[in-house]
């Protein structure tokens, strides 16, 4: 039994007789469409039963989620997200890094601190280092030429903006692109580091102190604390172990298309459809 939630079904496509399969399986009383996001999704109201339910739905590359039925969207008032590969399905330093033909080294870097096996601070000092003497122009190449918002991710913005949901881009990346990403999504809070440039070419260092995992769960927690009041929640979204200490702040932490150590830590996880169907992890 599921006393106070529902199952939440979400994937590019499902066919109607998929639906009716599922509802049996589950013991659900009712099958609700939902069309908060470009993805089908239905809620399965009530299910009695689980048990080998939710590893059907995963090996055919459908999302899902319990969802209390008391957690609403009406009363989400901050949601707080990474930048790379989250918001953007890019690395954006590793991009830059490809101007100067060491992609994989830098990359390799980014993703043993993604899976946290090297301290964040450390692996951005590193990295930085490696891009000494780039002109700066490569920066806005990477924005008009590589980045890309990941699905869903405008759609996302819109609906928290249309009801009044404040928003923050924390991330470990560059201010160079959180300010541009702010403009472009109305995004009202952002948090990352600034690289620092002399004479328009790229010194290889970090001016000011480093925004690692603490500073953007502190910015979050902050935040979170002034919107809260007594009955507001927080959703974080993330895919890299340097978003965890966020995910801790917040009372919905969604993993996306994440490494398995952040889904283990997560309330839900977001494989398959776009950034717009964290709307449906909320009844």
């Amino acid at each position: 039994m599921t006393d106070g939630a529902d199952l939440v079904v979400q994937a590019p496509y499902l066919a109607p007789e998929d639906v009716d399969l599922l509802r049996a399986l589950a013991g659900a009383s009712d099958v609700v469409p939902l069309d908060r996001a470009h993805c089908a999704a239905f809620r399965l109201v009530a299910p009695r039963e689980l048990g080998g339910v939710t590893e059907a739905l995963a090996a055919v590359g459908c999302d899902w989620a319990l969802v209390p039925r008391a957690r609403t969207l009406e009363r989400l008032r901050l949601v707080a997200m990474d930048m790379d590969s989250t918001l953007i399905t890019i690395e954006c330093i590793d991009e830059i890094a490809a101007a100067r033909g060491i992609k994989p080294e830098v990359a390799a870097i980014t993703a043993a601190a993604m899976r946290g096996e090297i301290d964040f601070r450390e692996s951005l000092v590193r990295r930085v280092a490696l891009l000494e003497g780039l002109p700066v122009e490569t920066l806005q190449r990477v924005y008009d030429e590589r980045l890309q918002l990941s699905p869903g991710a405008a759609r996302l913005f819109e609906s928290l903006r249309a009801r009044g949901v404040e928003t923050l881009l924390a991330s470990g990346g560059f201010t160079f692109f959180t300010d541009r990403l702010q403009a472009a999504l109305s995004i009202d809070w952002t948090i990352a580091n600034e690289i620092e440039v002399t004479a328009g070419r790229l010194t290889g260092r970090v001016a000011g102190t480093i925004v690692d995992a603490a500073a953007k769960a502190a910015l979050i927690a902050a935040r979170a604390q002034r919107l809260r009041g007594d009955d507001g929640l927080v959703a974080v979204i993330g895919d890299g172990a340097n978003d965890l200490p966020m995910f801790a702040a917040a009372d919905v932490a969604v993993a996306w298309r994440a490494k398995p150590a952040v889904r283990a830590r997560a309330t839900h996880a977001i494989d398959h459809c776009g950034l717009d169907a964290v709307l449906n992890l909320f009844a």
